[in-house]
């Protein structure tokens, strides 16, 4: 008879099985979990190695290269004055501002204190009060030099009310001890002188491009000056030109333009100006002349300028993303619409088991537009090779079999290779230029295949 030890050993065997078996099926699912996670990120890892890249390319806005830019020469008509005495100037214009024929530019003494006597009216002051009042409406407390502007204005406004009226013949007058001198002519003041007032187109030299000895002389002094010594400029015309050093290259490339587009750098202003070519001895020298804005770069002689002659402008993608796709060509005569949204397509002739004929319409996208051949464009997809086509209201019959390429790119916004087409405008080795807001088209933004060999339509891309 077995003892109450072996009973015992007998009751536990069962339980200890049990958990040993479940520790063994909970180990095993885990590792078998474990075991398929590690093959799948296997699988991926020999799959991303040995699958083929796509580099992508975002789709811009712009044109093919960049302006040319230039350091250009100005020229215009200048003269400078000279003082006609020893004294000590003071100046009633502006720099940079208009002035009449026979208006006050400046006053010229033994001593700077000296004051001229002013008996000012009623309207004089009322006038006086006005200027002042627009000034202050206007004023713009980052633009220092009006405030200068508007203090010689008034000085020679001064001048004018305390009764000085130059003669015709005379430039100057004196107006309490000091000598007051006026324009010769209506022109635009300027304070700043540099050798080159006198040049002319056939005076211009190859060293006159050299900025590097440049060095303009401010002519507005407080100190005394000295009879001959120069005291301001005066600009008479509102014509000028700029003059600008080409290259060979430049020069071909140049030469069709009668007219160009400049842009200054300093304030990002466009100007259009009449545009020749000449050499001034060995170097080759565009000329471009214009009718206006000479006042707002009066006082410098050497201008960074842009000519804008890349103009034609538009989305930018590598000439390695365009690739060409068939399409059937199908005449224009030919095309209906119809189905439950009353879309575009053909009908086709088709025939049954039976041998009975019958007509069927086939909804199909106008994918492009040859208005000189007169046919659409439609998917290769759609039709087969054979298929006949009838013109609607009418017994003409077309054989699908003509074809034309259309140039596209592939864009992979949605992660898979979308064909979309493309008209190009102007192209480089590297480059081209497509028209923005074709049908069917792409968009700024879009991205596209940088190598449009290495996919094909519809695949998606990892």
């Amino acid at each position: 008879m077995p003892s109450k030890d072996t009973k015992k050993k007998k009751r536990r065997l069962p339980k200890l099985r049990l958990a040993h078996v479940k520790k063994l099926v909970t180990l095993n699912i885990g590792t078998i979990i474990f075991s398929a996670i590690f093959l799948y990120m296997i699988i991926s890892f020999i799959m991303y190695l040995t699958a083929t890249h796509i580099s992508s390319y975002q789709v811009t806005a712009g044109t093919l290269s960049k302006n040319p830019t230039f350091t250009a020469l100005a020229l215009r008509e200048e003269t400078v004055y000279t003082a006609g005495s020893d004294g000590y100037i003071s100046y009633y214009v502006g720099d940079s501002t208009r002035v009449h024929k026979d208006g006050v530019v400046y006053g010229i003494g033994a001593s700077q204190d000296q004051e001229s006597a002013r008996e000012l009216t009623s309207e004089d002051l009322a006038e006086i009060r006005s200027q002042a009042a627009n000034y202050s409406a206007s004023f713009d407390s980052t633009d220092f030099q009006s405030i200068y502007n508007f203090k010689y204005s008034l000085e020679g406004d001064l001048l004018q009310y305390s009764g000085y009226v130059p003669s015709s013949d005379s430039d100057t007058a004196g107006v309490g001890g000091r000598t007051i001198v006026t324009a010769p002519d209506d022109g635009l003041v300027v304070y700043k002188a540099d050798g080159f007032e006198g040049l002319t187109e056939d005076t211009l030299t190859e060293d006159c491009f050299n900025k590097k000895s440049y060095s303009p002389q401010n002519l507005k002094s407080t100190k005394q000056v000295k009879s001959g010594d120069p005291v301001y400029k005066l600009v008479t015309s509102e014509e000028w030109s700029i003059m600008i050093p080409l290259t060979d290259r430049q020069t071909v490339a140049l030469a069709s333009n009668s007219t160009i587009r400049v842009k200054f750098l300093k304030d990002g202003s466009t100007q259009v100006g009449s545009f020749t070519l000449m050499k001034i001895g060995d170097q080759r020298v565009g000329k471009i002349t214009f009718e206006n804005g000479m006042v707002r770069y009066a006082d410098e002689r050497y201008l960074e300028v842009e000519l804008v002659v890349n103009t034609q402008s538009g989305l930018k993608i590598p000439v390695s993303s365009i690739v060409q796709k068939e399409f059937y060509t199908v005449p224009k005569e030919y095309e209906t619409s119809g189905g439950d949204d009353n879309n575009s397509g053909f009908f086709r002739e088709t025939t049954d088991k039976d041998g009975n004929t019958t007509t069927e319409f086939v909804e199909a996208t106008l994918y492009a537009e040859d208005a000189q051949e007169g046919v659409y464009y439609v998917e290769k997809n759609v039709f087969d090779e054979g298929d006949v086509l009838i013109q609607p209201n009418s017994t003409n019959r077309y054989t699908i079999s003509a074809t034309a390429s259309q140039a596209g790119v592939y864009c992979i916004n949605k992660g898979y290779a979308v064909f979309r087409k493309i008209s190009i405008i102007s192209q480089n080795e590297e480059y081209c230029i497509v028209e923005e807001g074709t049908t069917f088209g792409i968009s700024q933004y879009d991205y596209i295949v940088r190598d449009g060999t290495k996919v094909r339509e519809e695949e998606i891309l990892y």
